[in-house]
């Protein structure tokens, strides 16, 4: 696997365990719809939660939310309506993004995005 491809599994881990920290519980990582996926879905306070994950070594060309624009955010919705068609019982969702950028001495600078809309 390549490095980048290391690097970002592990963003997505540091961020489930930040969310099953703080009261999610996972319900499905690397969800597929056609060509999209959705990082992680989770669920607290009986609100489903579609995750958008990006993770940077630096911010030299923007912060790691910065990265997530209009199409792939286009492409979570399809994603995230995929999953509602196969489990409709979900009637509260929101769309988030955790954003985790290594600070100089290596430490991970997490930030929670909740309830993101494109448009």
């Amino acid at each position: 696997m390549a490095a980048h491809n290391e690097f970002g599994k592990a963003g997505e881990q540091m961020a489930a365990d930040w969310l099953e920290l703080h009261g999610f519980e996972i319900v499905c990582r690397n969800w597929r719809y056609r060509r999209f996926e959705v990082d992680i879905i989770a669920r607290r306070d009986r609100i489903l939660h579609f995750i958008e994950v990006k993770s940077r070594h630096d911010d030299l060309f923007g912060k790691p939310e910065d990265w997530v624009n209009r199409r792939k955010g286009r492409h979570l919705l399809s994603a995230g309506e995929a999953f509602q068609d196969k489990y409709p019982e979900w009637t509260h969702i929101q769309y988030d993004i955790v954003s985790i950028l290594l600070t100089p001495d290596g430490k991970p600078d997490l930030f929670f995005i909740e309830d993101v809309y494109w448009w």
